[in-house]
């Protein structure tokens, strides 16, 4: 029996201490006043009463009642119910101080109060009976306030002495001795717990993903807050999200109702769940890390800092679901035409026990087969039992998962394993549930009516357990009259008499110590099992585990026992690429383990060589959170296989396999610890039975043996616990020690495996390891000691520092350390006595020193090994001019993360690891070496890239594949899509990786271009100067002669400024890389110097002159596009509107532009600085493309400047504070002037073509959605219509009634389309307000920063190179191509080039003017003159197009590749590869529109980066010119000349077909329009694709034939004999080499033919040319040939059907045959004469008459 209530309280205001206007509670009065023994007095009752705090009230308030939670030290709950009432303050009413002990004064009448206070009767009770609580204080408080006949005293000392029975469904009826009768109920099962409606009002209050949120924050320790303006609703909601976490207890500050004066607790670190009143609203949100719930406006507000890990799927989903039909049932049938009648809710008890139901079948789920990964300890005197966590999450297939990881590590959990580990203890609902019905709920989740029903059985069973006997006697309390509160005359409660109730609490404890005790015993049985673990999600078993995959494990294992050595090598690359898999791994452990006998096995040296190249494959992948079991089962045989090395020394096996951070893993230590220790246990007891029955067996052959067998450490001690409290203190006694000594021995024998793992073989080469990184402990790296023991290595190393002798001893410290901790832990928790730890404490070091002195003779022997016979090293293949600087580095090539090469799930050869060399060229990084597999072993593998494009170069420590031990490495990516992966042998020393690193980075960024490879090929080899075409140039030649003698006559130019200049400054600067405030950041726009001093920073080579700009791209372009004429006065008869100026030729208008510009006829160029000063860079709008169809231009500029540094000077000198300006952004008029002049000219341009309005050409097929994508969510701000209708104005569609509010719109002028739409940033619109009178419309367009496109080429990188075959399968590549952003990147550039296209198309110019003008921009108006212009397709058009658009107007090439030390550290932008991977995408869908096919580009993209050649090294002509490159100097030596990649390509053009497309046929249509839906991209093969032969075959391809790196000449010299078989693999072999198309196949079938026959061969352009001219001269026509008789095989003649005019039904002619029908005559006339003919039968004649007529109308 138990205590009802402890203690009864009265606690009321305290006028003695009205401190700083709050007021304070004091207790009035309490009972019993002795404290009971088992329960001491609560302290802070008064706080707690009145949580809001004390405070007087003016008026009579209503009694409230709530139930507070108070948790002691012994975190034993006290549950705290208070009702209160308001009673007039007499003290303040200002009448006399005389009124005594509620008596009135006799005088006159009483004055109505007007201050009332507070009054609080309180009841302390362990027991949780909210309702009986309330009912007792009500009935108090009735008898007070209505004055009943009762003495106050005897309803006291009734509570307190009144006792109730323990759990178990009994019942007591009571009454206090007021006419009241009471009944209460106990729970049948005290673990679950009470909730009457609670849960049920939660989920109504919140909703079921909010309660869900709660509820995963609680069980992943997170602080929860709810706040509510009533303390019940506070109390309810913490109780019912307690309760949904059964069978988890919470074990975390638990404060329902938090009082005013403790709010500080808030900011406590542990975790929480705590309710305050929404008073406080606004002082809780300051927290940060607290999820806080308002339970009356439904909402949950989780903070940002705040990751939540959610429920695994399926789960999470299958609750929800649940919830939601148990919650809303009608919302399955809301959408049916006739629903049945509304389906009530359960009533609310109900509901909740549903609600309830369904958490408790997640559990089940979540928990799942617990028991079979628990380890049983000690059984007695207490069972000590672990959880393993790890074999757990494991097998249930949830290591990724992080919200069941949090649930095992928290609190709850280890709470959850010490009072349901135990196998013999009283049972519950949920232990029946997860050992048996987990089946039937995975059964159910499909089936929502059996699932219900489940459910409702669950909720029948808890229902049950709260009200076991609902018929019972009804109760009656009596209640206070109804508004009894606001009377008048009520007089204080009463001063209660503490002698009378301490009397009677007497008297009744006395009366009730006579009755019999009621207790009721436990009743415990054995706990039910379950299932083993099984994982959550239905996986399908990967390939891994297939039995061919055991089978050739086993065989491999076989033979190295049988000692078959050739086999073996076969097999064994095989066996260690089957142990990925997890079920082969456990068959290696169970093969070797049949080898060995009497714990030993001795081997020779091969084979102990296979076997440790086996186990460390094993090993490695045993990550941390797998289940150790494999791990573990290796661990004896480590200590059993071993090989002699001398008389008298032999090296266990366990020496190899040290490398792995699994045996620094504290946790799997103890794991394994534990497993070892239940096994000792269970045999332990089993021997015991045995003995028992030894006398009985005799005669039965031992049958019953068997069971024991089956018997599990569990079912043991179960029955051992059973049986314990019947067995004498001796017996006890002895089981204990039994036990204590078992888990003694074998921690002495872990103490000894784990020094056998831990000191390393060779001591002083892991000292090394560990000085030299001690940043990588963390990171799991070389060092024996991670994580656990970094921190102790690490002060080792402080106290013992300058002492060479201190080595070995400070590992021995380490690893004593270590142990000594384990031991510790272990030992303690498994109850070991003081005595027995010490005596461990005392053994370690003298084991480890043993084990030290030990191996260093075997270090000293293992050393005389004669060492492993090595590949020999090959040299590779250099190209004309390349040098090797670092030789070979003895290396393993690992896989990249593609898995093409390493023969795994896709198949093919096993071409990856090969061991080779790396080597350093003055060009590339380049591998070279042999496969390891033996299968493949006689094919070479070479892999390099350019050392230009690096991107990064890391260091890490990687596992050798081949030794399988692991070792330093080198990871070196790049941008040309390869990456180096390499271990370096053990014979490669340290110091030697660091001088090719060095090495590595100085060629990475030389100190001038001078040093580039591009210059140093072109030392060696010269390159032979073709003639040039001459039909071309000479003509522009001439022309460009003429010109400039035409401007020297008219004296409109000075020519040969440069001459003065050079004579002034002497030699020209070679170092101009380091030039500060050139390469400047992208991010800040600077303009540069408007007027250069030229003489002093233009070092101009000597010939810089006119008739040089003249023969650059752009002016052949300017030419080509008839853009005007580059001399100011005109001299011919039609006006022209534009003219090339020459004001830049000497780069001082700006300096990232070309030498000429193509501005309006109308600007002086003395304006021109003027007006670059308001474009960022000085770059100012010019014209770069004519559309020779609409006459539309295009132009691009840098972006407008805003207000930066120039906008200030500006604003300086302005003196009126609001210009007048119409272009408020800049106040340079000529900015204006300049805009008027660009419009004026492209009116009159395109007027000239007839082309101003749309009416001419109505159909711009612009969409109104592209705009308003293009335009994403801006709005343009001069004025309020929106893109779309900004579209349907550009398509010439008048929406003026759709928005006629607008007035700004009316504007007659705006009807029609702009002559001029300026494509520019969003930031500028608000710089730019346009005149109506201005032809011209501002589009803001959002584009992606540099920033953006560095990190998505990153992105990208890593999901073509991943540089580690992802684990997880989810982790596909696809999906890392999908999230590195790269589409949506290249389909934003697409589709502005489209807009703009169709634009120009239609009749408007187009200004591009974004970023700095030399990234996006540039990408968009090559990309548009390449939709529109078909010369751009060619291969003479695309370079033109290069030339001019990315190198003359100044893409930084250098800097975006980051090529010289002054961006080393701003990382790889690939605008141009961008640009280039956008035309591959427009060739995909236009391949017959390009001359060139897509090697071309993909060369391009290669050689970009590489620095082969001089053409992309420099950022802008300027600076080409500075460096005395961008003019080739015909009459210089070829000393600074350096390699042009088009010359190149002209050259390889010219001797075959390389670049050529076949399918070219260019159809003169309008500009194409490519789809550019991120959809319709496709991925570039260029980013996955590489040929392991030879290394890309864009080096190769240059070299004519005779250069080719010829595989047979190489091999045959160095290698010995090899094969002649031949590797043909998508990854190995340059796929178009291997399997040619049928042109490339005949083209050099012809060239063999001829070689044959002596003759010279024909250059295959002619020989193309010839064909396609036969082609072209035989159209297909058709003819209607006529025969002599069917059987002829020539026929007479022919008719041509193209000169048919008719076909008409005739009569016969002449000599027709006889007897046939009139109706089978018809006539075919043609130009020249009419033809009659005669069929079979009427029937044919019209066949052949409708087959003549649809050729005909065909044709």
């Amino acid at each position: 029996m138990a205590r009802l209530a402890d203690y009864f309280i009265v606690v009321g205001y305290d006028h003695e201490k009205p401190g700083s206007g709050e007021g304070l509670g004091k207790i009035i009065q309490r009972f019993p006043q002795k404290d009971w023994d088992d329960t001491p007095f609560p302290q802070g009752i008064e706080l707690f009463c009145q949580p809001g705090g004390w405070q007087l009230s003016r008026e009579r308030k209503q009694p409230t009642f709530f139930v507070v939670v108070l948790t002691d030290i012994d975190s034993d709950r006290h549950y705290c119910s208070c009702l209160t009432f308001y009673e007039a303050e007499i003290n303040l009413q200002g009448t006399k101080k005389e009124e005594i002990e509620g008596e009135a004064e006799v005088s006159g009448l009483i004055q109505p109060a007007e201050v009332f206070a507070p009054k609080s009767l309180v009841l302390v009770s362990r027991l949780d009976y909210p309702e009986i609580f309330r009912a007792c204080l009500g009935l108090i408080y009735t008898v007070y306030v209505d004055s009943l006949n009762v003495s106050l005293e005897s309803l006291i000392a009734n509570l307190c002495a009144c006792l109730v029975p323990a759990a178990g469904g009994s019942q007591k009826l009571f009454s206090l001795g007021a006419g009241d009768r009471q009944l209460i109920q106990t729970p049948l099962h005290d673990s679950l717990p009470v909730t009457g409606t609670s849960v049920a009002l939660l989920f109504q209050q919140l909703g079921i993903q909010n309660v869900l949120s709660l509820f995963c924050a609680v069980l992943t320790e997170n602080k929860v807050l709810f706040h509510s303006a009533s303390f019940q609703r506070l109390s309810d909601a913490c109780r019912a999200l307690e309760s949904l976490m059964f069978p988890l207890k919470y074990s975390y500050p638990y404060i329902p109702i938090l009082p005013a004066q403790l709010l500080e607790v808030l900011s406590s670190p542990t975790p929480f769940i705590i309710g305050v009143h929404s008073v406080f609203k606004t002082d809780i949100h300051e927290l940060l890390d607290v999820i806080i719930a308002d339970l009356d406006g439904g909402t949950i507000k989780i903070p940002e800092c705040i990751h939540l890990s959610s429920l695994p799927e399926p789960l999470l989903h299958q609750t929800q679901s649940a919830l939601s039909l148990i919650l809303h049932p009608d919302l399955e049938v809301a959408d049916h035409a006739f629903p049945p009648p509304r389906t009530a809710l359960s009533h609310s008890k109900m509901l909740d026990k549903e609600v309830r139901a369904v958490f408790l079948r997640l559990f089940a789920q979540l928990f799942q087969g617990y028991r079979s990964c628990l380890q049983l300890i000690r059984i007695h005197a207490e069972p000590v039992i672990h959880f393993h966590k790890t074999a757990f999450l494991g097998q249930r297939g949830l290591i990724e998962n992080d919200f069941l990881t949090k649930v095992l590590n928290g609190m709850a959990f280890a709470g959850f394993v010490s009072e349901r580990g135990p196998p013999y203890r009283s049972c519950d609902l949920f232990d029946e549930l997860v050992a048996f019905e987990v089946e039937r709920i995975k059964v159910e989740e499909n089936n929502p009516m059996k699932m219900i029903k489940h459910v409702r059985e669950l909720a029948e069973q808890l229902f049950k357990n709260e009200n076991p006997n609902p018929h019972m006697a009804f109760q009656k309390v009596p209640r206070p009259t109804e508004g009894s509160h606001l009377r008048v005359h009520i007089l204080p409660f009463p001063k209660i008499n503490e002698a009378r109730v301490q009397e009677l609490i007497q008297e009744n404890l006395a009366k009730n110590q006579n009755a019999p005790p009621a207790t009721r015993v436990e009743k415990k049985c054995v706990v039910p099992a379950g299932p083993p673990v099984v994982s959550i999600m239905d996986k399908v078993t990967t390939v891994f585990n297939s039995a061919q995959r055991l089978e050739v494990v086993r065989n491999c294992i076989s033979f190295i026992f049988e000692n078959k050595i050739l086999e073996t090598e076969k097999t064994l690359p095989a066996a260690l690429r089957a142990l990925k898999g997890k079920a082969a791994r456990q068959c290696l452990t169970d093969e070797l383990g049949l080898h060995v006998q009497q714990n030993r096995a001795i081997l020779d040296h091969q084979q102990f060589d296979y076997i440790i190249r086996m186990m460390n494959c094993t090993l490695q992948d045993c990550s941390s959170l797998e289940e150790y079991n494999i791990a573990a089962a290796l661990l004896p045989l480590t200590s059993a296989f071993y090989r002699k090395l001398a008389p008298g020394v032999s090296q266990f096996a366990y020496t190899c396999v040290q490398d792995h951070p699994i045996w620094t893993n504290q946790q799997f230590w103890e794991t394994t610890f534990y497993n070892a220790v239940q096994e000792q246990v269970r045999s332990l007891y089993l021997s015991a039975k045995e003995d028992n029955h030894a006398p009985h067996l005799k005669q039965k052959d031992k049958l019953p043996d068997d069971q024991y067998q089956e018997k599990t450490a569990m079912d043991l001690a179960a029955e051992q616990l059973r049986l314990w409290p019947t067995l004498s203190k001796s017996t006890q006694q002895e089981l204990v020690q039994h036990e204590e000594s078992t888990v003694f021995s074998q921690a002495i024998h872990f103490a000894n495996l784990m020094v056998n793992l831990l000191v390393p073989l060779d001591t002083s080469k892991n000292k090394l390891l560990r000085t030299s990184a001690p940043g990588d402990w963390e990171s799991g790296s070389n060092s024996i000691v991670t994580n656990s023991i970094a921190g102790s290595v690490a002060e080792s190393y402080d106290t013992e520092s300058g002492f060479e002798d201190s080595e070995n001893n400070d590992i021995a410290n380490s690893v004593v350390r270590f142990i000594t901790r384990f031991i510790d832990k272990v030992c303690t928790e498994s109850g070991v006595t003081q005595d027995h730890i010490k005596s461990l404490h005392c053994m370690i070091p003298g084991i480890v020193a043993m084990h030290i002195e030990t191996l260093e003779a075997v270090h000293r022997e293992s050393r005389r090994l004669p060492p492993i016979q090595k590949p020999k090293i090959l040299r590779p293949a250099l190209l004309p001019g390349e040098e090797i600087i670092c030789e070979g580095l003895r290396v393993l090539l690992d896989p990249d993360g593609r898995e093409e090469a390493t023969g795994g799930l896709l198949g093919g050869p096993q071409l990856l690891p090969a061991e080779g060399a790396l080597f350093l060229t003055t060009y590339r990084i380049l591998f070279r070496g042999t496969p390891h597999d033996q299968l493949v072993g006689e094919q070479t593998v070479v892999r390099s890239f350019p050392i230009a494009s690096i991107t990064k170069e890391k260091k890490i420590t990687m596992q050798n594949q081949v030794q399988q031990n692991m070792q330093e490495g080198l990871q070196i990516t790049s941008a040309s899509f390869q990456l180096i992966k390499v271990a370096f042998d053990e014979e490669v020393s340290p110091e030697v990786v660091e001088i090719f690193k060095k090495q590595l980075m100085k060629f990475r960024y030389p100190q001038s271009i001078f040093n580039t490879f591009a210059f140093a090929a072109g030392q060696t080899t010269p390159q032979i100067i073709l003639p040039k075409q001459k039909e071309k140039n000479t003509s522009f030649r001439t022309f460009s002669k003429t010109i400039v003698k035409g401007a020297k006559r008219a004296g409109k130019m000075t020519i040969g400024r440069q001459y003065l200049l050079k004579k002034k400054t002497g030699t020209i600067v070679e170092e101009r890389v380091n030039r500060p405030g050139w390469n400047e950041d992208d991010d800040v726009s600077v303009s540069d110097e408007s007027e250069l001093p030229t003489s002093t920073t233009l070092k101009a080579s000597e010939k810089s002159t006119m008739e040089q700009l003249v023969e650059k791209a752009c002016f052949r372009d300017y030419q080509r596009l008839g853009l005007g004429t580059i001399s100011g006065s005109s001299s011919r008869s039609r006006p022209e509107y534009f003219r090339i100026t020459a004001s830049n030729r000497m780069y001082s208008l700006c300096r990232s532009y070309p030498g000429l510009l193509v501005v309006p006829q109308a600007v002086q160029d003395s304006s021109l600085p003027r007006v670059a000063r308001c474009y960022r860079h000085n770059r100012l709008p010019v014209v770069c493309w004519k559309n020779s169809r609409s006459g539309t231009l295009l132009l691009r500029s840098g972006g407008f400047h805003g207000k930066g540094v120039v906008g200030l000077f500006k604003s300086q000198n302005s003196p009126q504070a609001a210009p007048t300006s119409s272009l408020e952004s800049s106040s340079s008029i000529e900015q204006e002037k300049y805009l008027q002049a660009l419009l004026n000219a492209v009116s009159v341009h395109q007027k000239l073509r007839g082309n101003n309005t749309l009416t001419v050409r109505p159909a711009l097929v612009l969409s109104p959605g592209v705009w308003a994508s293009l335009r994403s969510s801006t709005r343009l701000i001069s004025s309020p219509t929106s893109f779309i209708d900004v579209g349907a104005r550009l398509a010439g569609k008048d929406h003026s009634a759709s928005f006629s509010n607008s007035t700004y719109l009316q504007n007659q002028l705006l009807k029609r389309q702009a002559a001029l739409y300026i494509f520019g940033e969003k930031s500028q619109l608000r710089n730019f307000k346009v005149e109506f009178a201005l032809n011209c419309e501002f589009v803001p367009v959002e584009f992606h920063e540099i920033r953006q496109v560095k990190a998505s080429f990153k992105k990208l990188m890593r999901a073509c190179i991943p540089s580690t075959i992802p684990t997880d399968s989810e982790v596909t590549f696809l999906k890392a191509l999908g999230d590195s952003e790269w589409f949506p990147q290249l389909h934003r550039i697409m589709q502005l080039a489209v807009v703009v296209s169709e634009v120009l198309e239609n009749g408007s110019s187009v200004l591009v003017c974004l970023e700095e003008g030399w990234d996006i921009t540039a990408q968009v108006t090559s990309l548009v003159q390449l939709l529109s212009d078909p010369f751009y397709r060619t291969l003479e058009g695309f370079r033109m197009l290069v030339e001019k658009e990315w190198l003359s107007f100044g893409h930084k090439f250098s800097q975006r590749s980051s090529l010289t030390l002054n961006c080393q550290g701003s990382g790889f932008a690939p605008v141009f590869l961008q640009f280039l991977d956008c035309v591959h995408q427009v060739h995909n869908q236009y391949p017959t529109e390009f001359e060139f096919n897509l090697y071309y580009l993909k060369f391009l993209a290669f050689h970009y980066v590489s620095n082969r050649f001089k053409t992309f090294l420099l950022d802008s002509d300027y600076e080409r010119l500075e460096h005395g490159t961008l003019f080739d100097d015909k009459g210089e030596k070829h000393a600074k000349k350096g390699i042009c990649i088009w010359e190149c390509i002209d050259r390889m053009h010219k001797r075959s077909p390389i670049f050529f497309n076949y399918l070219y046929s260019p159809l003169e249509i309008e500009a194409l329009k490519p789809s550019v839906n991120v959809s319709s991209l496709k991925k570039w093969d260029y980013y996955i694709e590489e040929t392991l032969s030879t290394g890309p075959s864009y080096d190769w391809m240059m070299l004519t034939p005779k250069h080719f790196p010829s595989e047979d000449t190489d091999l045959a010299g160095e290698a010995g004999p090899r094969s002649q078989r031949r590797t043909v693999w998508p990854c190995y072999d340059n796929v178009s080499c291997t399997q040619p198309d049928a042109f490339t196949s005949l083209f050099s079938e012809i060239e063999k033919l001829e070689h044959k026959l002596n003759q010279v061969p024909e250059k295959w352009q002619q020989l193309w040319e010839r064909v396609t001219v036969d082609l072209k001269e035989e159209p297909r026509t058709d003819h209607l040939r006529y025969y002599d008789s069917g059987e002829d095989t020539s026929c007479k003649g022919h008719i041509d059907l193209a000169e048919v005019e008719m076909v008409i039904p005739a009569g016969p002619s002449m000599g027709a045959p006889k007897h046939t029908s009139d109706k089978a005559f018809f006539d075919l006339k043609t130009s020249k004469r009419v033809y009659n003919f005669c069929a079979q039968d009427g029937q044919s004649a019209q066949q052949w008459m409708d087959r003549i007529q649809s050729c005909i109308s065909d044709a």
